[in-house]
């Protein structure tokens, strides 16, 4: 049975009333609003106009080789890279990291012909990305994970110590700038620096930061301009705030940048040269990422950096009046992690179902027990935008009323029959307890569990919950 377009349309409509609000500055993780319908509006145009468009092959779309330049080339002059520098676009911050991997990888092999069937390791700290331990997982490579101190910032004596622990099977060491739990700026400097000195890759995480901190103001250098450095991503689709899924991987040097591909004539069909993890590549938000920086320029920019900026000052500065909530550490970035200060203090899982409650979408972190047995605490997460200068003062507002109604109330423990209960009823409407459980139960328990879950929300044979039909406003956003 066919449909018309005006149903099936209708259909999608509904279908998208159910998610949360993607424009309004109201979603605090997930989106990156720049507050400008207009620059929708010139994104979306841009990427309808290469719909149709395959970027697996750049010598026969030669639109895709113009815009892959010309992104490379922005990206390469905003991170201080000389003309060694170059790169590739990809689908967004987690393939970006993987390539990064890969290319150290291989790099790592090419350095001695005896490590072609070695197994090579990546030092990182706890706090960088989990895009980094599936690009282990997926290339066969051990990652050691060495604690931050307490304000979530990498030590750069450990993750040297680390390397040198490893030996000649350390490929590349990994640094974020900032990192996404705590907005932490990593010492890029001095671990680049080590890693020159042992002849290992580091790479820079700026997927979150790198079209802000260019802007945020006086910092310690983290990007290309750092001697060592050897390859950085940063993502387009985040504050750049093009439409999912585009980021930047630049690697200093091209034979790294020809490490990254992929190659092959092992079939009767066409050569194969991927220089991504895709093969058949859509280029909509390619285009979209390529028209915004044409409009804004760096100083379009830089005024949405100043109102993420401004934003965040207010915010932080309700913060840290506010009794029982304290900021994590000294972020860099339009980003907040609040914790609990001092014993009877406001428990973050409580704080975000009370923010959820007032119609505000935040994130809960669970704490963490580090290598070295010290614990990062549980925290809720903001990440502000431009658009949230806009509600700045009602967001500061409900964060002190939301404060106000769980303080004193203990903090959410975990309940080890409850994962039984969100496998079968699903999730509940406050999530304090979810996040404790998962917080509190061993990781073999809890992945399998969390697994189920996400494969449950796309499985054809799954019963689909009232709350999540078309139409209706889902609560269950975890």
């Amino acid at each position: 049975m066919t449909r018309s377009p005006d149903d099936v349309l209708a259909e999608l409509e509904a279908l998208r009333a159910a998610d949360p609000p993607t424009h309004g500055g109201r979603v605090l993780s997930y989106v990156y609003d720049p507050g400008h319908p207009d620059l929708d509006r010139l994104a979306e145009r841009a990427a309808a106009a290469f719909l149709p468009v395959n970027g697996l092959d750049p010598t026969t779309f030669t639109s895709v080789a113009v815009l892959e330049r010309a992104l490379v080339a922005r990206a390469r002059s905003l991170f201080h890279g000389d003309e060694e520098v170059v790169g590739s676009v990809t689908s967004g911050g987690t393939e970006s990291c993987l390539l990064a991997v890969k290319a150290a990888r291989e790099t790592w092999r090419a350095a001695d012909p005896s490590r072609a069937t070695a197994r090579a390791a990546i030092v990182l700290p706890t706090t960088a990305h989990p895009a980094f331990h599936k690009a282990a997982a997926y290339l066969d490579l051990d990652v050691v994970a060495v604690p931050v101190g307490p304000d979530g910032r990498a030590d750069a004596a450990r993750l040297l110590a680390a390397l040198d622990s490893l030996g000649p099977r350390a490929a590349l060491v990994v640094v974020s700038a900032p990192c996404y739990p705590f907005g932490a700026l990593d010492p890029v400097e001095e671990v680049a620096a080590g890693a020159v000195r042992r002849g290992v890759a580091c790479h820079v995480d700026a997927c979150l930061g790198g079209w802000v901190l260019p802007w945020w103001g006086d910092l310690p250098a983290w990007d290309l301009a750092v001697p060592g450095v050897t390859s950085l991503s940063a993502d387009l689709h985040k504050y750049g705030y093009a439409p999912k899924g585009v980021s930047v991987l630049l690697h200093r040097g091209r034979e790294r940048h020809a490490a990254q591909y992929f190659a092959t004539t092992a079939w009767p069909g066409y050569p194969v040269v991927n220089p991504t993890v895709l093969g058949s590549r859509a280029a909509g938000a390619m285009a979209a990422a390529w028209a915004l920086g044409e409009v804004l320029g760096d100083e379009g920019y830089a005024a949405l950096v100043g109102r993420a900026r401004s934003a965040t000052r207010r915010l932080r500065q309700v913060l840290d009046g506010l009794d029982g909530v304290r900021v994590v550490g000294d972020p860099v970035g339009p980003l907040l992690a609040l914790a609990a200060d001092g014993p009877g203090g406001v428990d973050p899982f409580r704080l975000v179902d009370a923010l959820r409650g007032r119609g505000w979408l935040a994130q809960c972190q669970p704490a963490m027990r580090q290598p070295d047995g010290t614990v990062l605490p549980r925290t809720a997460h903001l990440t502000l935008t431009a658009a949230t200068e806009d509600v700045a003062e009602e967001l500061a507002t409900d964060l002190v009323r939301a404060a106000d109604e769980v303080r004193g109330a203990p903090a959410a423990s975990g309940d080890p029959t409850l994962v039984q209960r969100v496998l079968t009823e699903g999730l509940p409407d406050e999530l304090a307890g979810v996040m404790a459980t998962i917080e509190s139960l061993p990781a073999d328990v809890v992945r399998p569990a969390l697994v189920h879950v996400l494969q449950t929300a796309i499985d054809p044979d799954a019963p689909v919950r009232n709350d999540v039909r078309p139409g209706e406003r889902s609560s269950h956003q975890a």
